[in-house]
């Protein structure tokens, strides 16, 4: 048994309002510059839909991810070593920019400076790659909203694999249509197929914590990386000739902050923690035969960090006492392992993803109310889960390789909780045959739901720091495999050889004091007074609160601050 950390991510579908703020907020931290206009390293799609860039699932157009050969051995989906070498300098498995998006703005300068006329002047879209004027017809949540269109719904790759196998169950009438938001981030895999397609090494798994990131220094932008992803979540900088990638906000998680998209998720349904796996398993595992065995299989791999032998296994392998100690409270091996409610997006391509999701129970219940029956009655709502407009093999597709059982499994406990919770709600007895029809006790499912529902910031974000001894060589490997080039947000003044050749500022500038802090420090990785900080929040203005104001001179009164505020 060989311990591994690894972060990662839980997303809970049935809170995504589809309102993009995590989309927004991951493009001004890391992809608002030159060169990445269209790149989007966390986007929103809706289901059913297309997705970004268009149709990325189709993987016998694409061959991205792994397959099994003859020998039912582990290979890439787009060929081996040679096959590689011989499209070196040409690459045929690339997504096109108009299958991305042609990034565009708009001519603003026109409705200022454009003299009095008859007419009012028009600010026309122009290409932020050409700069010519364009007719825009696609972007990176086009389909938006439009579920059931049948423009752009019908070239769904995992609709198309659904009808292949069990007919048109889905209607697209407007009125009966239904959809659902898939927000999506690079998966740090544990076995990422984007490393292994890599010629120059420049995509590596980092041994801390598992997040995946490119080398900026040794990316020669072969693209052979953007080809093998699955998830089509490497993207090429057209103006420096670098891959560039999610970095799960890497600055932000060393000191103990959730990933940017999470911190500004409006739902709050992004869950971050710590999972501690057996990296001896984890060939195995991406190796079963049977794809209908790859969601249990990955789940095999983690380990219960409860177990004392795994705790002692994972001190010798070198993990911090508070990482495992984060691992047994992380709100991912919860939901995952314990509840098993979440699920890995597409295992069939064999990467073992690490972010996961929790499939939407919305629409039970809408059918449910629909026919005016009692909703979130256990009996309706068990009932209700095999009459789903869009099937439940559409989520099986999206989640466990088409395997219909963990899909229903994951729903009928959703709504069990659901129900359970509602006598509680309304102040009946709990029927403690609810939760024993799942499988689950009443106290557990109690703190399910407290989980899903009620999770507070540090139950939902449980993110140790890095330690002291990891700050310095972190932050050198930060500077390493950073967007730290001309135009990334890293650069800052100018040097010899003219703007952006200075020496580079920490990555992530809102961060920078406790960066500072951090790289300052010689016995702790965080600010060692950072229990000790002012959080005016909670501070009713009365009086002057412990630490608000610098301590008196010694012999005078009363400093500045000894007044009280008035």
């Amino acid at each position: 048994m060989r311990v591994m950390a690894q972060m990662a991510m839980v997303m809970n579908l049935d809170k995504c309002i589809g309102c993009h703020t995590c989309s927004v907020t991951c493009k001004q931290a890391w992809t608002n510059r030159s060169g990445t206009e269209y790149v989007w390293f966390n986007n929103v799609e809706t289901r059913p839909g297309q997705g970004y860039p268009r149709t990325y699932e189709d993987q016998e157009n694409w061959k991205g991810g792994w397959t099994l050969n003859k020998r039912g051995r582990l290979t890439l989906k787009a060929g081996g070593r040679l096959k590689k070498l011989l499209t070196i300098f040409s690459n045929p498995k690339l997504p096109s920019i108009h299958d991305y998006y042609e990034p565009w703005t708009y001519d603003y300068a026109n409705l200022t400076d454009a003299p009095a006329q008859q007419h009012t002047p028009v600010a026309r879209p122009k290409s932020l790659i050409s700069g010519q004027d364009m007719k825009i017809s696609w972007s990176a949540n086009w389909d938006d909203d439009l579920g059931g269109s049948a423009a752009t719904a019908e070239r769904d790759p995992v609709l198309n694999e659904l009808r292949r196998k069990v007919g048109d169950k889905v209607k697209f009438e407007f009125e009966q249509t239904f959809m659902f938001y898939l927000p999506r981030i690079c998966e740090h895999c544990l076995n990422p197929s984007c490393a292994a397609s890599c010629p120059s090494g420049a995509i590596y798994k980092r041994t801390e914590d598992g997040i995946v990131l490119v080398d900026q220094d040794r990316c020669r932008g072969w693209r052979m990386c953007i080809s093998g992803c699955p998830y089509k979540k490497v993207y090429f900088n057209h103006r420096t000739g670098k891959a560039e990638k999610c970095t799960f906000c890497f600055p932000r998680v060393e000191v103990g902050i959730p990933t940017v998209c999470s911190e500004t998720c409006v739902g709050r349904l992004r869950y971050i923690g710590l999972v501690l796996y057996d990296a001896d398993k984890v060939l195995a595992a991406a190796s079963t035969p049977d794809e209908h065995g790859l969601y249990e299989a990955q789940r095999d791999v983690f380990l219960d960090p409860s177990d004392p032998a795994v705790r002692r296994a994972a001190e010798r392998a070198g993990i911090p006492h508070d990482w495992i100690e984060a691992a047994q409270r992380s709100p991912v091996y919860a939901l995952i392992n314990k509840y098993r409610v979440a699920l890995p997006l597409h295992p069939e391509y064999r990467t073992l993803p690490m972010v996961w999701y929790i499939p939407p129970l919305s629409p039970v219940v809408d059918v449910v109310r629909e026919t005016g029956e009692d909703a979130e009655r256990k009996d309706n709502l068990f009932a209700a889960i095999d009459a789903l407009r869009i099937p439940i093999e559409y989520l099986a597709e999206l989640f466990t390789a088409g395997d219909v059982a963990p899909v229903d499994r994951v729903l009928r406990t959703l709504a069990a909780m659901r129900s359970y919770m509602r006598d509680i709600n309304l102040g009946r007895d709990p029927d403690g045959t609810i939760p024993a029809s799942v499988g689950m006790g009443e106290e557990e499912m109690y703190e399910m739901y407290r989980l899903l529902a009620l999770a507070k910031y540090d139950e939902r974000y449980v993110i140790p720091p890095a330690h002291a001894e990891q700050a310095h060589s972190l932050e050198e490997l930060a500077t390493e495999c950073a967007l730290d080039y001309e135009g990334g947000p890293g650069m800052g003044g100018s040097g010899p050889f003219g703007e952006g050749s200075g020496v580079p500022t920490p990555i992530a500038v809102e961060n920078f004091q406790m960066l500072k802090d951090r790289q300052t420090s010689e016995t702790v990785a965080s600010p060692a007074d950072k229990q000790a900080r002012v959080n005016l929040l909670n501070w009713d203005g009365k009086g002057k609160p412990e630490g608000m104001f610098p301590p008196p001179a010694d012999g005078a009164p009363g400093g500045t601050g000894g007044a009280d505020l008035k």
